[in-house]
């Protein structure tokens, strides 16, 4: 029996910390993403654990290095392109001091190596991961970071945000300055309210229709 529970700590060590997972949390715009992620890593910080906040550096909306909400809470975190090697950054960090969670906002704009560096995070250091990001384009299609994530992630959740008719708003649209739906252009091209709107998909489909 004890020669049993020592293989069963050995084969626990082996595979590392259950607890530790690859989060991806996903949504439209203006679903509190940033929001959900400034008050998840609050929490840890409370608690006096050490955490690591990176963000896309696309996206400066906020400035350069901070990750802001709409209803005005902001915060400092590390800005990564798209040649930065995740793993290693946090490796360096984790070794002078056990941090206890990595939070990614724009998690959207993450490479698909990207991607798997955040789950080499999880699996070799035991750290969990919490991503936070779009799920799709103005043009109803997967970015590359969330086309990882939704493949490799072990917990996905959704965000929710609502339509202008009451319904669960799954998709957005990006709106030109004669206020009609894009269909055509880059797939990114940061801006805030005044250039995106979410909605569900009958109305995005409607939206993009329409002449």
């Amino acid at each position: 029996m004890r020669g049993n529970s020592v293989k069963n700590r050995a084969v626990q060590e082996a595979i590392g910390d259950p607890l530790a997972k690859l989060h991806f949390i996903y949504a439209t715009m203006n679903a509190g993403k940033s929001t959900l992620l400034l008050q998840a890593a609050y929490n840890y910080q409370e608690r006096g654990m050490r955490i690591a906040k990176f963000i896309s550096a696309l996206d400066n909306r906020a400035g350069k290095g901070f990750i802001g909400s709409r209803i005005g809470l902001r915060a400092e975190a590390d800005a990564f392109g798209p040649d930065e090697d995740l793993y290693d950054a946090i490796s360096r960090d984790h070794a002078n001091g056990p941090l206890s969670c990595v939070f990614v906002d724009e998690a959207q704009f993450l490479t698909t190596e990207q991607v798997w560096q955040l789950a080499r995070i999880v699996d070799a250091l035991d750290i969990p991961v919490m991503a936070y990001g779009l799920r799709t384009d103005f043009r109803g299609e997967l970015f590359p970071g969330s086309r990882g994530l939704l493949a490799v992630a072990d917990e996905l959740t959704e965000a929710r945000s609502i339509c202008h008719c009451g319904r669960k708003a799954t998709m957005v649209v990006r709106m030109g300055e004669d206020g009609k739906a894009l269909k055509d252009g880059a797939q990114v091209m940061i801006g805030g309210n005044e250039t995106y709107t979410s909605l569900c998909r009958r109305h995005w489909r409607v939206a993009m229709e329409m002449e």
